[in-house]
């Protein structure tokens, strides 16, 4: 419990410190930092602003309940077939069906970072904040978001395609019978005569 506590503390003193760090005068004269004036500025305005105008309290959160309806449309099921439409810079759609959903490269299956520790001296050493994997398991970058892949319902063929550049993708749980996607050819060797619906 001992030990515990003196990691709590060194902890609080290195946030401290870093926060302490953005307001200290690098010149070195007597005058605060164009920065400590500005993080003064911007801390007095948000005071002034909870003050004067709280957050309301929630009641109920429609963002929970959609993360929970995701939740129970691909987390549940095993296998689940997603059906992506794609258009490109023409207009024209094409689609894939494939086993569970399209995943970018910046998802991954380890975390992005690697854990460091900070060297307290005679209170040991503390931990520094990581990232914690989602509710499926997984971890995210920012990088190399627009490359989509997944694995085609049927062959299990591997099958990738991009996003921007004028090329946009819209994912369904079931095919879609709306007009613009009459016309899709399938993209992978899955066709919707393939699969049940």
């Amino acid at each position: 419990m001992r030990r515990l506590t003196h990691r709590i503390l060194a902890a609080v003193a290195v946030l401290g410190l870093a926060f302490g760090a953005t307001a200290c005068n690098m010149s070195g004269d007597s005058q605060p930092s164009s920065r400590a004036k500005e993080n003064k500025s911007r801390n007095s305005s948000y005071d002034g602003l909870v003050a004067k105008q709280p957050a309301e309290k929630v009641d109920y959160s429609p963002t929970r309940a959609t993360k929970n309806f995701w939740i129970k449309t691909w987390g549940k099921t095993p296998n689940k077939l997603s059906y992506v439409y794609i258009q490109n810079a023409n207009g024209q759609y094409g689609y894939y069906i494939l086993k569970g959903l399209p995943v970018t490269y910046c998802v991954s299956l380890v975390p992005p970072e690697q854990a460091s520790r900070l060297d307290l001296g005679s209170d040991g050493s503390t931990g520094v904040v990581v990232q914690a994997p989602s509710m499926d398991g997984t971890y995210s970058s920012q990088s190399n978001c627009t490359s989509y892949y997944g694995e085609d319902a049927t062959s299990g063929a591997y099958v990738e395609w991009s996003v921007g550049a004028n090329q946009s993708y819209f994912l369904y749980s079931e095919p879609m019978s709306l007009p613009q996607f009459k016309d899709a050819v399938p993209l992978g060797k899955t066709q919707l005569s393939d699969v049940k619906h």
